[in-house]
């Protein structure tokens, strides 16, 4: 979540514009909803803003692209 805040600042954005977010979790189980909830929220402190939900999806996967990556968070926003 920092790295897309950062990345939509260096733009002109913030959180607040992104429309869509998917969220990819490696070996999903409902039991590690509180610790992505508590990452969320962690973010969002240090960015500064109310915990958001924009529309999205949550994506169990068996692994990612880079191994020690446990979650990826892919954004779209609309900035005018």
């Amino acid at each position: 979540m920092r790295n897309v805040g950062a990345a939509l600042a260096e733009i002109g954005g913030s959180v607040d514009d992104i429309a869509k977010m998917t969220i990819y979790v490696v070996d999903w189980t409902a039991d590690k909803m509180p610790m992505l909830q508590q990452g969320r929220a962690q973010a969002c402190a240090k960015l500064g803003v109310d915990t958001f939900l924009p529309p999205g999806t949550l994506i169990g996967v068996g692994a990612l692209f880079v191994p020690e990556i446990l979650v990826e968070v892919e954004a779209i926003a609309v900035l005018d």
